[in-house]
C-alpha cells in the first residue's frame, strides 16, 4: 500500500469518516498483490459500508462471496 493511501486511511478514521473508509480500504482491496491481502481490505471495507449503511455492502460482500471469505 502506498503511503498516500495509508496516510489517507488514518486521517479518515480519526474524522470518523465512513464514507471515505468504505472508499479508502476498496481502493487498497483493488491494488492488494495478492489475494488474502486484497480479502483483507474488502472485509475492512465491508464493515465500514455495513456500519454506514452504504449501498456498496452488497458490491464488497459480492467480492468476498465470489472469493470463498463469505458465505
Amino acid at each position: 500500500m502506498s503511503a498516500v493511501l495509508d496516510n489517507a486511511m488514518i486521517a479518515a478514521h480519526e474524522a470518523h469518516d465512513s464514507v471515505a473508509l468504505v472508499r479508502l480500504y476498496t481502493e487498497a482491496a483493488d491494488a492488494a498483490n495478492d489475494l488474502d491481502a486484497s480479502c483483507f481490505y474488502l472485509t475492512h471495507a465491508y464493515v465500514f459500508a455495513l456500519e454506514a449503511g452504504a449501498p456498496a455492502a452488497r458490491r464488497l460482500h459480492q467480492r468476498l462471496v465470489r472469493h470463498g471469505r463469505e458465505a
